[in-house]
Formats: structure tokens, sequence, C-alpha cells
């Protein structure tokens, strides 16, 4: 049960993008059109897993008996980094139309603060290494969903009437402030 408070919260309650503000330059910047968002998803749903089982141990059984922590920040960035090379090459051998779609998108992965996030807060939340990957992939779900929708609304949206002063970033945020209010509508359903 609290497996599915974990995945539930991290989804829909505290979602990163929308109830945290992590991870909104990506959000802005690839939610344009749903290919390239769905790509960018699963990108961040795989490096971000993988985030929690690389940096959970290492914080564990290097970090805190050496008293290293302190180190934190810029070791779990190069392990995010480092996944992300991984990632991109992976990509790149396995499926270069892919590769070639996301393009940049791949290595603005590292600089995600959504992904250095979710590797701290499971250190703070205090997970065990189960629940620390369950977070992870359930944060990176809930970025995920957060992109889809409002790539598919941006879509729509080329094909409306949008008053001069609204295209683009500004009418971006206006609708992520909008759907940050319809998301803190499932506060309170876990308490």
């Amino acid at each position: 049960m609290e497996l599915i408070a974990i995945i539930f919260g991290a989804i829909f309650i505290n979602n990163f993008v929308l109830s945290r503000f992590l991870g909104l330059c990506p959000f802005v910047g690839v939610s344009r059109k749903v290919e390239t968002a769905l790509g960018m998803s699963m990108a961040v749903v795989f490096v971000m897993g993988m985030t929690a089982v690389v940096t959970w141990p290492i914080e564990h059984f290097l970090l805190v008996p050496n008293d290293l922590q302190y180190l934190r920040t810029i070791v779990f960035i190069l392990v995010i980094a480092t996944l992300v090379q991984f990632v991109e090459l992976v990509v790149r051998k396995i499926s270069p139309a892919l590769y070639q779609a996301l393009g940049i998108f791949l290595p603005l992965i590292t600089t995600n603060c959504a992904v250095l996030g979710v590797a701290i807060l499971n250190i703070t939340l205090e997970y065990n290494l189960l629940e620390s990957v369950v977070f992870s992939v359930a944060a990176a779900v809930g970025f995920a969903l957060a992109l889809l929708i409002m790539a598919g609304i941006r879509e729509r949206l080329e094909f409306s009437f949008v008053p001069l002063h609204f295209k683009g970033i500004s009418l971006a945020l206006i609708m992520t402030g909008i759907l940050s209010l319809a998301f803190s509508g499932f506060k309170g359903m876990l308490e």
C-alpha cells in the first residue's frame, strides 16, 4: 500500500513539473509536438529510474560511511551525465532515426533539474532502494504525463486563434499554471 501511495503521490499530487516546479525548461522547450515529447518522456523515465538505482548505493555505501555527504550534488551530477551519455550512445546505435528525432533533447536531460531533484529527494525522504526506484520512475511518469498533456494542448492551439501577446512562451506558462491548478485537485486524496 505504501508503494501505491508513493506512485500516486509522485505522478499526481507532487508532480515534479506542476507541483514542485522542477524541470520547467525541458517541459516548455519540448512540449511543442507530441512526437518529441514522447521521445523525451521515454528517455527521462529511463534516466530517472537508472539514477535511483545508481545514486542510492553510492549514497549509502560510499558517501555516508566515509562522511562525504557534502560531495552528494557533484557526484550525482556526474552520475546523471554518465547515464545520459550511455543512453545517447545506445539510442544512436540501436535506433538512428529516434536519435535524429530527439536531437539536442537527449543531452538536455543532463541539465534537467528534475533528475537531480529526484536523486536528492530519495535521500531526503529516506527511501530504501525499492522505494527510491519506484518513486523515481513514478516521478518520471508524472513528468511524462504533464509533458504529453501540454504537448497535446499546444498542438491544438496551433490551429486556434491566439492573441499576439499570448503566443509562444507566455501561453505555455499560462497553460502550465492552469494544469498545475487542475493537478492540485488531487491533493488530500491520500490523507
